[in-house]
């Protein structure tokens, strides 16, 4: 399978006046076309620089990332990059730029020249396919937070991207919110077959990507499927960050002498091993 996206050795550094401060260093990753890839990682671990290098809002010190074949310091290539790879992030009202949930989605696909009847359809199709067509007429600031970072999603998909950046897209929505949003996520990817990249610090977020990459002071230290990274509990804690509730929880149970597997990720897992005990 090909890849969607290729980061070569790239090093990203901050530069301020009284002093340089190296974000990401000698890091090389590759995504392929229809991969799910979570990247966890606590705060100045250089997870949230490596997106915005990715979708070339930020260019790397060093290295190159092609982007569908196009290297992100193409200037004349711009467009194309961030039509290919979109980019959702954090704060959903940053991301929000009319006063209606339709007008929103439409804005993107009108900058790119779209014709009218192809954007009615867009934006339509958008907004099935993250479950509020319903709220096409809604404002989207009486909207809860969960609705409205799937109004900066339909705004993405309704440009047509092969790939779509998460920058820690759940981070400020409550766990209601964050269930409606994963679930999205994880549609786009399956039944689109959307190349996602999902940048979070909620490892259970991670349990159902088809790899994760774990990163600490701008380097890529471990990476692999959930079950192998998770594996590495005691790796993880030390660099400061949890496993998914039921990883740790079958660690416990096993201390206590249960013969239970270690690497349990979700609570259906969970259940069915302990039925058979």
């Amino acid at each position: 399978m090909s890849n969607i996206v290729e980061v070569n050795n790239i090093s990203f550094e901050y530069i301020t006046e009284e002093e340089s401060f190296k974000a990401i260093e000698d890091l090389s990753l590759d995504i392929k076309k229809g991969e799910f890839l979570v990247i966890i990682g606590h705060n100045g671990s250089g997870k949230s620089t490596l997106s915005k290098n990715l979708n070339a809002i930020l260019m790397p010190t060093k290295g190159n990332i092609l982007i569908d074949n196009m290297d992100t310091r193409d200037e004349e290539k711009l467009w194309d990059i961030r039509q290919t790879a979109g980019m959702v992030f954090q704060n959903p009202d940053n991301q929000i730029v009319a006063t209606v949930v339709e007008e929103d989605v439409a804005f993107g696909p009108e900058n790119l020249g779209i014709e009218p009847a192809e954007i009615r359809k867009r934006v339509d199709e958008s907004l099935k396919s993250v479950g509020i067509y319903e709220l096409r007429d809604r404002q989207p600031h009486l909207l809860s937070g969960g609705q409205k970072q799937r109004v900066a999603i339909a705004g993405i998909i309704a440009m047509k991207p092969k790939c779509v950046i998460f920058d820690e897209a759940t981070a400020m929505l409550d766990p209601s919110g964050r269930k409606e949003v994963m679930s999205t996520i994880k549609r786009l990817n399956k039944e689109e077959n959307i190349s996602v990249i999902h940048i979070t610090h909620f490892m259970e977020e991670a349990v159902d990507a088809d790899r994760v990459i774990v990163m600490e002071k701008g380097k890529k230290i471990l990476e692999g499927t959930p079950r192998q990274v998770f594996s590495k509990i005691d790796m993880l804690k030390n660099i400061g960050l949890d496993v998914p509730y039921m990883t740790e929880l079958s660690k416990e149970l096993n201390k206590e002498g249960l013969n239970i597997d270690s690497d349990i990720l979700t609570v259906d897992e969970m259940v069915m091993k302990l039925c058979q005990l």
